[in-house]
């Protein structure tokens, strides 16, 4: 009885045993058949590499200065007794622009000029003595001596008059004056600045590796932040001999006509020198490219047909090199052909050999600027 017994227990717990084990296996079964049924395509976005014309761009960025530019001050101590322009007014060179009171130099002036007339007198009628032997040689030496001391004083009281008074050394247009009728200036004081806006300079530096790259007429295009999307346009007009030793940069001019005096000197400017090197590049959107340690790729859009003979397309991951990017746009040194077609979104959800289905992305065709080498904005 006892045996029996046992015999039924076992006989159960092997029951539980087989019903676990099936139970089991039939979930093992059910993963496997999960994870090998094929998985739905991935929708993304796809793009067709296209081959245009690209102008090489140098970016830099520079500083505004003019052509003639300074700051009028004075040499000379004194009272302004009159100002001969307006602040912002366009004057010419050799116009009178203010005048210090100028009183005792003139009186000076007037008494040197007194004692040349009767040194000069003195001098004539000496040199006919002279020539008689009426006074000695030492005698008409002396004459001559005062002679030149008169003229030498009033070239000198005639210099020291002009400078009571500031004129124009070119043409330009005056900022606003610093002083009044009336006030005392110390020697050195400013009263405006004089700056020729007919044509600017735009300074910029450089790294050494593009000195190469650089040469005289070669043509700039320049943005500044005072009229957003409008370009304005010069040429390289002188390269410094001499690299910077504290930061291996060269200074590099350009020289930029400025006839409606929209540019200041002063202003930021973010410049693009055009380099000669252009051509048909292979370019595609910025966001097709996966940016990584260790190498930069794209996933290549591949036709092909499946078991049951149906076409599929899949994602080939390749890598490329990379060249200058602008306006959402790259190049594609390496690693791609024009007329293939590459994932521009929807790359995070790939994996190399992934079936996808793509649809047409307009990005490149929406952007047709870096075909026509303008700089960004």
């Amino acid at each position: 009885m006892l045996r029996r017994r046992m015999l039924i227990m076992l006989g159960v717990v092997l029951l539980v045993v087989l019903l676990l084990g099936g139970y089991k296996a039939w979930s093992v079964y059910q993963q496997i058949q999960q994870f090998s049924a094929p998985r739905p395509p991935i929708s993304v976005a796809a793009v067709t590499a296209g081959e245009r014309t690209w102008q090489n761009l140098l970016p830099a960025v520079g500083s505004l200065k003019a052509a003639q530019g300074v700051d009028l001050s004075l040499e000379t101590a004194g009272t302004v007794r009159a100002i001969q322009f307006q602040s912002g007014q366009k004057v010419k060179a050799g116009q009178l622009l203010l005048q210090l009171d100028s009183e005792v130099e003139t009186a000076l002036l007037g008494t040197a000029q007194a004692d040349l007339g009767l040194a000069q007198v003195d001098y004539g009628r000496g040199a006919r003595l002279v020539d008689d032997q009426a006074i000695s040689r030492g005698e008409f030496d002396r004459l001559s001596a005062v002679l030149l001391k008169n003229k030498a004083t009033v070239a000198q009281l005639k210099a020291s008059l002009a400078k009571k008074s500031i004129v124009a050394p070119f043409a330009g247009t005056i900022g606003i004056r610093q002083v009044d009728v009336g006030d005392y200036l110390a020697s050195g004081t400013v009263i405006a600045t004089l700056q020729d806006l007919s044509h600017l300079y735009v300074d910029f530096y450089l790294a050494e590796q593009a000195v190469p790259k650089v040469a005289l007429g070669q043509a700039v295009q320049l943005n500044v932040a005072a009229y957003p999307g409008e370009t304005f346009t010069g040429q390289v007009s002188a390269i410094n001999p001499k690299v910077e030793d504290s930061t291996r940069n060269v200074l590099v001019r350009a020289t930029l006509p400025n006839p409606q005096g929209k540019l200041l000197p002063g202003m930021f400017a973010n410049l693009q020198l055009l380099l000669p090197d252009s051509g048909n590049r292979v370019v595609v959107p910025e966001s097709a490219i996966t940016y990584t340690l260790y190498g930069n790729s794209v996933y290549v859009v591949s036709a092909g047909k499946d078991s049951a003979g149906n076409d599929t397309l899949t994602a080939q991951r390749r890598f490329v090199e990379t060249g200058e990017r602008r306006d959402g746009m790259v190049v594609i040194s390496k690693g791609l052909q024009a007329g293939e077609r590459v994932v521009s979104g929807g790359q995070l959800k790939l994996s190399n050999g992934a079936s996808i289905t793509a649809e047409e992305d307009d990005t490149l065709n929406a952007a047709p600027r870096p075909a026509t080498g303008s700089p960004p904005n």
